[in-house]
C-alpha cells in the first residue's frame, strides 16, 4: 500500500485491503500514546484507530510528541 505521510510518499507492502490506521501505526513502530494523527484532513481520535480503514493514496499527518527538558 502506498500512502503519503507528512508529505513524503511511503510504501507498505505488508498492508493490504482492509488495513486500519492502527495497522499503519504498528508498521511505523510508533507508540500510540505519543502520536496524533490526521487522516485525509481529519483528526482521528485514538479509540477510532483500530476501526479506521485506510487505502492506497491516503494522506496522513503524524505528529510525534517528544518529552524532555527541565522544569
Amino acid at each position: 500500500m502506498d500512502v503519503l505521510i507528512n508529505g513524503q510518499p511511503r510504501s507498505f507492502p505488508q498492508l493490504a485491503a482492509g488495513a486500519t490506521l492502527q495497522d499503519l501505526l504498528t508498521a511505523l513502530g510508533l507508540l500510540p500514546d505519543r502520536v496524533a494523527v490526521e487522516h485525509n484532513g481529519v483528526i482521528v481520535s485514538r479509540p477510532s484507530w483500530p476501526s479506521t480503514p485506510i487505502a492506497g493514496g491516503d494522506k496522513f499527518e503524524i505528529v510525534h510528541f517528544v518529552g524532555g527538558g527541565h522544569l
